[in-house]
């Protein structure tokens, strides 16, 4: 008798079985992990902008130094001071209709308007009243509403970065810089967690300084995301349970964000490495104003405005209205 089709029957039953467990770990992996983040308060009171089509983020990067050990302080070259800062701040919108998304570097050194505190840079604001302040800031200077909040610290960028097996990451020149404890050569290759970090912290062997390391770190994001979707990632389940699962440990989320609103600022993030999300910095009329606060990142008010506006009414941005350095595509 031929017991051929009966056989074949029970193998077609049972990859599909696979498949259907395969499929089934893929989606319960990232909401398991989403159980795993920590919980910031960063809705600040009283009045805020109203809310407008499409969603805008604050995306922070911070220099909390409390999750690692005195050992990984010194591998890692974060140093030991006390206290929290921004490390990086970013606004993510994501368009509710048409257009691309895009993610917009604030050097941590813009000198801003902060509420009843004066004018100071604006990593001061994080710094004296946490993510509140930082929010209601950048509210008060932009008009934007900001509708989710997400952060990670130092070691979250290491471990992250480890968790994949490292992101490959073209550097743009060679780097040499003892501050962030990296000897980096020119050209494309796969950085670990301790590299990736000092190629998104280093300042003083970048010519362009704060606005050089925000380039910089928009890149790194984008290669994280990508190695977070290759096969070598999403086909291995040990390393995919590994990167949800220390990605949601190494991060913060405001309150009322949800998992819907991280995926969003993961999809740009993501779009950052393949120009399907534009990245830019925010318009700059000088990187060396001398103020109160020292050495400061003045705004191009007039170009910062007309982009924030362009955000708020949701218009589509199919190419940045700025370079990095402040000055018009082109220009």
């Amino acid at each position: 008798m031929d017991a051929g089709p009966p056989r074949r029957r029970r193998w077609g039953r049972l990859v599909l079985l696979v498949l259907a467990l395969w499929l089934a770990f893929l989606v319960v992996t990232p909401f398991h992990a989403w159980n795993s983040v920590s919980r910031v308060e960063d809705a600040p009171a009283g009045d805020r902008p109203a809310e407008t089509p499409g969603n805008t983020y604050l995306l922070v990067g911070s220099d909390a130094r409390d999750d690692l050990t005195p050992a990984e302080r010194k591998e890692l070259g974060t140093g030991s001071a006390e206290g929290r800062r921004t490390d990086s701040i970013m606004l993510v919108h994501t368009p509710s209709g048409g257009g691309k998304s895009v993610i917009i570097s604030i050097p941590r050194d813009s000198f801003v308007p902060i509420p009843r505190h004066g004018s100071n840079k604006i990593n001061a604001a994080y710094a004296i009243g946490g993510p509140k302040l930082l929010v209601e800031t950048i509210e008060q200077v932009t008009n934007l509403r900001i509708d989710g909040y997400l952060e990670i610290g130092f070691g979250g960028f290491a471990k992250v970065v480890n968790s994949l097996g490292g992101v490959d990451i073209c550097v743009p020149f060679d780097m040499n810089d003892e501050f962030a404890h990296i000897n980096l050569k020119k050209g494309c290759q796969v950085l670990d967690g301790k590299n990736a970090l000092g190629f998104v912290r280093a300042r003083h062997s970048d010519p362009r300084g704060d606005v050089g390391r925000a380039d910089r770190q928009r890149q790194f994001l984008g290669a994280i995301m990508k190695g977070a979707a290759t096969p070598s990632t999403v086909l291995n389940p040990f390393r995919y349970w590994s990167f949800t699962h220390t990605a949601a440990g190494a991060v913060g989320v405001g309150d009322d964000t949800s998992m819907k609103d991280a995926a969003n600022i993961l999809l740009a993030m993501r779009g950052a490495s393949n120009d399907s999300t534009l990245s830019l910095t925010v318009p700059l009329q000088s990187v060396n104003y001398q103020t109160s606060a020292g050495s400061s990142v003045k705004w191009d008010t007039e170009r910062a405005q007309a982009l924030f506006t362009m955000l708020r009414e949701d218009q589509p941005l199919e190419a940045p209205p700025t370079g990095t350095d402040g000055k018009p595509s082109g220009g």
